[in-house]
C-alpha cells in the first residue's frame, strides 16, 4: 500500500508522464483489438467494420473521459481565463463544434450505418468508417452506371451532413433501377421494335425476375412508397436536335447491370439493323477474317 500511494503521489505530481502512458496503454489496447477483429482476412466484412469503428470510437472516448478526470481542475482554471473571449473561441472553433453535433445528428437520425451505400453531395460509396468528427466512404462509381468501387477512399467532415443531403442508397447493393439511354439519328418509327426487344429483355431478365419481384416489394414496404415495379420499361424521347432516344429501365441485380445493358444494346441494335435498315447482322468467324485480311496483304503485295 505505501509502494501504492507512492506512485499515486508520483504520478500527480507529474500529470504530463502520466499522461503519455495513459495515451500508450489505451493505443497499444486498441491496436490489438483491431488486430484481433481483422483476423486473417484480406476482406472485412460488414461486422467486422463495425467492430473496428466501435472500438476505435469507444477507445477515444475512454482517453477523453480519463484526460478530462485527469486535467479537471487545469481545464476549470483555464475554463474560467476563457471568459472574456469566449465568443471569440466559439467562432474560431465553429468547424469542430459542427463536426460533433453533425456526428450527433447522424446518430440520432439513424441516417446510415458502416457497410451501407451513401450519396452525400457529388460523392457515392460505402461508409467505411464514421466517428466524432469525419465520415469515411470507399468510393463507387454511381454516376456512370458501372456500380464498381474505384479504389479511392474519400473523407469528408460531419459538418457536411448540416448543408447537404444524404441519400441512403443502402437496398442498390443488391438491387438497383438501371436507367440508360440509346440515341439513334436516323429518321425511323422505332416503336415497332419496343415487343420484340421487351421479349429479349424478358429473356436475359428471367432467371432473377421472381427474386427481383420479391425485393422489390420489401423495400416497398420499408420506405412505405408505390415504387415502379420490378417489369422492364421502353419508352421513346426526342432530343433538342431532333434525335430519337429509346430509354431503358431495368430493376436488376447491381452487380449485372453493365452486363444487362451491353446485351440489351446489342438486341436493340440488331432490331434496328434487320428491320430499319434492312440490313442483316454478319458475324465473322475468327477464321475467316484472318484470311481475309491475309488475301487483302497478298494482293497488295
Amino acid at each position: 500500500m505505501e509502494y501504492l500511494g507512492q506512485a499515486i503521489a508520483f504520478f500527480t505530481e507529474h500529470k504530463f508522464l502520466f499522461t503519455l502512458i495513459v495515451i500508450t496503454v489505451i493505443w497499444i489496447i486498441r491496436r490489438i483489438l483491431i488486430r484481433f477483429i481483422w483476423g486473417e482476412t484480406n476482406f472485412l466484412s460488414e461486422d467486422q467494420r463495425k467492430w473496428i469503428s466501435r472500438t476505435k470510437n469507444g477507445t477515444f472516448t475512454t482517453l477523453l473521459i480519463v484526460m478530462f478526470i485527469l486535467w479537471r481542475s487545469e481545464i476549470n482554471e483555464f475554463a474560467l481565463s476563457l471568459t472574456a473571449i469566449a465568443v471569440a473561441v466559439v467562432v474560431a472553433s465553429k468547424e469542430i463544434i459542427l463536426c460533433f453535433t453533425g456526428s450527433i445528428q447522424r446518430a440520432s437520425s439513424r441516417s446510415f450505418q458502416i457497410g451501407e451505400w451513401i450519396e452525400v453531395g457529388s460523392q457515392c460509396g460505402e461508409v467505411i468508417e464514421h466517428n466524432l468528427m469525419a465520415t469515411k466512404i470507399q468510393e463507387i462509381d454511381l454516376h456512370h452506371g458501372t456500380y464498381n468501387y474505384t479504389g479511392k477512399t474519400v473523407t469528408f467532415p460531419n459538418s457536411l451532413f448540416f448543408t447537404t443531403p444524404v441519400k441512403n442508397l443502402n437496398f442498390m447493393k443488391r438491387y438497383v433501377y438501371h436507367e440508360f439511354r440509346i440515341t439513334i439519328k436516323e429518321t425511323a418509327n422505332l416503336f415497332p421494335l419496343i415487343p420484340s426487344l421487351l421479349a429479349r429483355i424478358d429473356d436475359h431478365c428471367e432467371d432473377f425476375y421472381e427474386v427481383a419481384t420479391r425485393y422489390n416489394h420489401v423495400i416497398e414496404r420499408h420506405a412505405g412508397v408505390d415504387l415502379p415495379g420490378a417489369d422492364p420499361h421502353i419508352h421513346v424521347t426526342t432530343t433538342s436536335l431532333g434525335d430519337q432516344q429509346v430509354h431503358v429501365r431495368l430493376f436488376c441485380p447491381t452487380e449485372r447491370a453493365t452486363e444487362l445493358e451491353q446485351l440489351i444494346r446489342e438486341d436493340f441494335m440488331t432490331l434496328f439493323c434487320e428491320r430499319i435498315l434492312n440490313q442483316r447482322s454478319v458475324e465473322i468467324a475468327d477464321d475467316d477474317l484472318l484470311l481475309e485480311l491475309q488475301t487483302k496483304t497478298d494482293q497488295e503485295g
